[in-house]
């Protein structure tokens, strides 16, 4: 069975910030390189590097942080792209190589910059200028793909969470955010060592809070960020008993026109409802969470107990790797889960177990 050493992340930054001039190999490669130090582990051991880049042009950057990370030009890399559940997806892809015996050693997480995301232009076949656009189509059909902020509102009105709920739930990510001590897993950048948005959400602050779309404001939506995190995936031969034991993960694709439910049916494919010590549920809106515990039962004291990415902030290719370094360095004992939506209708789900 697949185990996990070693996970680290850099500080989530708010796109514009103090990471605003990172490349993505800035911001990847010396994260990676923690991972190997931290689990005593030679570049020259590493069979594959796997990386989510969801915002970038191109280019391969699994490949580009190998290198600048100093692995060795035998690590070919594989980047990913399934946009906010690629972080986790490439922990399954890690997963998935080491059981099958295909490798003993992977580094995955993912790796985005938002500062530093290229314009996108559509090209006009008729000869007439490039078209900019903002999202990318994540269907075939322009109906039944919606902005994310008007799919998260009309999820909140489908499923009756008011404005009051998300922003209860958004204040309460901030608090432990604050109250938390994640040093252990950050790995500094440019003098940068804790994560840059956290803050205190008073009532008059979530009252002014701009209006996105029905009941989403600003308070209950993440900030598109800049961040890295990567883990260590390795054989039982490697492990030595250390670090969770993967047990199991799913993705599973559901309606496009509600990607915050998509993570439902992915967590009911691996959990069977035995007790959980911790949960990483992602926070893209509040209402997504939300809509996740509500319609699996988890346990809301178990939930994201250092904040959410409501308090982080979501570097997408990152998110769902954020996620399994949470788990890695807050689960002490039991199981832990993690999970993730993505546009389109997409969830992906990570179930793991401490070591007795």
């Amino acid at each position: 069975m697949a185990r996990l050493i070693a996970a680290r992340r850099s500080a989530v930054v708010p796109r514009g910030g103090a990471f605003a001039r990172l490349r993505i190999e800035d911001l990847a490669a010396p994260v990676l390189r923690a991972c190997l130090t931290d689990a005593g582990i030679d570049a020259t051991q590493v069979d594959e590097a796997i990386l989510s880049n969801a915002l970038g042009a191109g280019g391969n950057p699994a490949r580009r942080v190998s290198l600048a990370a100093g692995l060795p030009d035998t690590v070919a890399g594989l980047t990913t792209d399934r946009q906010c559940a690629g972080g986790l997806d490439a922990i399954l892809l890690a997963k998935a190589l080491v059981d099958s015996g295909a490798a003993d050693v992977v580094l995955a997480g993912g790796v985005e910059s938002y500062s530093r995301r290229p314009l996108r232009l559509r090209t006009d076949p008729d000869g007439g200028p490039p078209v900019p656009y903002e999202q990318a189509p994540f269907t075939p059909w322009p109906d039944r793909d919606p902005d994310m902020a008007e799919a998260a509102a009309a999820l909140a009105q489908r499923l009756n969470i008011t404005r009051a709920r998300q922003e209860a739930w958004a204040a309460q990510s901030h608090a432990k955010a604050l109250a938390a001590d994640l040093s252990a897993e950050i790995v500094p950048l440019d003098g940068v060592t804790r994560d840059a948005f956290p803050r205190v959400l008073s009532p008059r602050l979530l009252a002014r809070a701009p209006v996105l779309t029905g009941s989403i404001t600003a308070a209950t939506a993440a900030v598109a960020a800049d961040a890295a995190a990567v883990c260590l995936v390795v054989s039982d031969r490697i492990a030595r008993g250390r670090g969770l034991a993967l047990l199991g993960g799913a993705t599973l694709g559901g309606t496009p026109e509600e990607p915050g439910l998509a993570p439902v049916a992915a967590i009911r494919r691996i959990w069977r409802g035995e007790p959980l010590a911790q949960a990483e549920i992602m926070e893209a809106y509040a209402v997504q969470a939300l809509a996740v515990i509500d319609g699996t039962g988890l346990d809301p004291q178990i939930i994201n107990p250092a904040g959410g990415g409501l308090a982080r902030g979501h570097p997408i290719g990152a998110s769902g790797a954020i996620l399994a370094v949470r788990l890695f360095h807050g689960l002490k004992q039991g199981r832990g889960l993690a999970a993730i939506a993505a546009a389109g209708g997409i969830g992906t789900a990570l179930l793991v177990e401490a070591p007795t």
